[in-house]
């Protein structure tokens, strides 16, 4: 019996399915020959379980970076601690009136899915102001995910899904970096701001800046020793921040660095608008991010479908 690498190779040959089909296959030489990929996740990927697929493919040595939003990044830990109190909902039957009786239920809605205040946010709180508390009195200074990972470690979680399935969990296995950039925007970054305004931390430099960030991923460029590749989620700061760092060695810093090896991207946003989204990969070519001969592919599609069938196309390859 084949498996999904042998069905799409076989029945996906024209439009989005067919981009399907072209961007794994090229991926797939990419990384056989040595290429590295970097995954970045916009939207909320997390709160589908995107975990589900990408954890075995970083396990997998498939993936060996990730950049994402905050919300990826904290929502992954709010499904690992508190899964049995998620609710599923009919959202498309939903009014402003059903939305008011969730929030009255302490209940924050993602599309279908609903995120339990009290039994994953405030938990995570409580345990992740006092690891922050902590930095500061020791002078520390950490990535968010950093604190992220102290959490997941700690006596005081029980973990409520397998965290076989968690995209986190699995990236502090394989000690791949993490990049969180405009993380203040966060449900976590929120309860910092908040922590910081009523002065119960005293400072915000136990978190590393974007700025910070933007030196240790280009100092994470430089010490690969093969081209570099990026499979764009959607859009925004989690894909922009991490091309970017090529134009800036490049061009600000003067230094001969490969432009990005491959790209894909996965949206439904529009180009139309000037926004970073539904951009064309052809674009980024202007912004010397990528070059005339770099494989560049567009799925325009639902990411929760496509990105699963890729990363599963990918971990198959593995055994053929």
């Amino acid at each position: 019996m084949g498996g999904v690498r042998d069905f799409i190779d076989q029945n996906y040959h024209h439009f989005n399915a067919g981009a399907l089909a072209e961007c794994s296959r090229s991926l797939d030489e990419f990384i056989s020959n040595g290429g590295k990929l970097i995954i970045t996740l916009a939207g909320a990927m997390s709160t589908a379980e995107i975990g589900r697929s990408l954890a075995p493919a970083i396990r997998a040595g498939l993936v060996h970076a990730i950049s994402c939003t905050g919300a990826n990044l904290e929502e992954d830990l709010f499904n690992l601690i508190a899964h049995n109190s998620y609710e599923k909902i009919d959202w498309r039957n939903f009014d402003a009136e059903d939305e008011v009786d969730l929030q009255k239920r302490g209940l924050n809605r993602v599309t279908d899915t609903c995120i339990p205040e009290s039994e994953a946010i405030r938990v995570v709180e409580k345990i992740l102001l006092q690891k922050w508390l902590d930095a500061e009195e020791r002078g520390e200074k950490h990535p968010p995910h950093q604190y992220l990972f102290d959490v997941i470690n700690s006596d005081k979680i029980e973990f409520q899904a397998n965290p076989e399935d968690s995209w986190l969990v699995a990236a502090q296995e394989m000690q791949i970096p993490i990049f969180t950039p405009a993380w203040a925007d966060s449900t976590l970054g929120n309860i910092f701001s908040a922590r910081l305004i009523d002065g119960t931390i005293s400072s915000d430099n136990i978190i590393t800046t974007d700025l910070q960030r933007m030196a240790d991923i280009a100092a994470w460029y430089h010490e690969q020793n093969s081209l570099l590749g990026i499979l764009q989620v959607g859009g925004g700061v989690a894909g922009d921040f991490p091309i970017c760092v090529v134009p800036m060695l490049r061009q600000d810093l003067g230094e001969e660095v490969n432009l990005w090896g491959w790209f894909g991207q996965i949206s439904e946003s529009t180009p139309s608008y000037g926004g970073y989204s539904g951009a064309p990969p052809n674009e980024k070519i202007s912004w010397e991010k990528l070059g005339l001969e770099t494989p560049r592919f567009v799925i325009e599609s639902d990411a929760t479908i496509v990105l699963p069938l890729i990363l599963q196309y990918l971990l198959e390859g593995l055994t053929h």
